[in-house]
């Protein structure tokens, strides 16, 4: 156990988020993403939210420039709250987040460096964030 370390961030997350350049994507993504198919790199969070791990992410992890992060476009393009708890646990607003359908973000996907599967079970609970650079203001 590290002090000031959220506890969703295991050792193995960590080492991931640490080895990641500028501009590697990681993606967060709810139970039904189809992350064991897509993920060249996978850790597993059973029973988590998508906006708890993305708030434990965000607090080791800077945002590259805009879009700050992806998310799904619901299937009748409203925000869903989940997407706007993600919204919040990233620190961004809607301006900041780009919104790409389905297989988009799919493709996108396949190019992450790491995927983190979630318990999240709401639909379109999944994001992407880039690295931005650390220790950089």
């Amino acid at each position: 156990m590290l002090e000031g370390i959220d506890p969703l961030l295991s050792g193995e997350l960590l080492r991931h988020l640490d080895e990641m350049g500028h501009s590697d994507a990681v993606i967060i993504v709810d139970a039904h993403f189809p992350a064991a198919r897509i993920a060249r790199r996978i850790v597993s969070l059973p029973g988590t939210s998508a906006p708890a791990v993305l708030a434990a992410v965000r607090s080791v992890l800077p945002l590259d420039d805009a879009p700050a992060i992806d998310l799904m476009t619901s299937a009748d393009g409203t925000v869903l709250p989940v997407q706007r708890e993600l919204l919040a646990a990233a620190r961004v607003d809607e301006d900041g987040a780009q919104f790409v359908d389905r297989f988009a973000f799919y493709d996108l996907a396949e190019t992450a460096f790491v995927i983190i599967r979630t318990g999240e079970t709401r639909t379109y609970g999944c994001v992407v964030l880039r690295k931005g650079l650390v220790g950089v203001e």
